[in-house]
C-alpha cells in the first residue's frame, strides 16, 4: 500500500498548517500596521491601509497615496 507523499492527517499535517496561518496572520499584522498609520497621517481613513493585503490593489494603493494631494497637507496636520 502507498502512502500520502503529504503528511495527510496525521500530527503533523495539521501542525504545519497551523503554523502557516499564524505566520501568516503574524506577517499581515506587520503590514498593515505600518500602511494604516500611512493613510492616517497623509489624511485619509486608516482603513484603507488593509488594502495593502490584497493583490494589485495594493499597488493602486501605493501610487494613489504617492501622487494624490494628501488631505493633510491642506489642513497643516502632518502627524494624524
Amino acid at each position: 500500500m502507498m502512502g500520502n507523499a503529504t503528511f495527510g492527517n496525521t500530527m503533523f499535517g495539521n501542525t504545519m498548517w497551523a503554523g502557516h496561518w499564524l505566520w501568516m496572520l503574524v506577517i499581515a499584522i506587520v503590514v498593515v500596521i505600518p500602511a494604516w498609520r500611512i493613510c492616517q497621517r497623509t489624511g485619509y481613513p486608516g482603513w484603507m491601509g488593509v488594502l495593502i493585503l490584497i493583490p494589485i490593489v495594493n499597488l493602486i494603493l501605493l501610487y494613489f497615496i504617492a501622487f494624490a494631494d494628501w488631505p493633510a497637507d491642506k489642513t497643516g496636520d502632518r502627524n494624524g
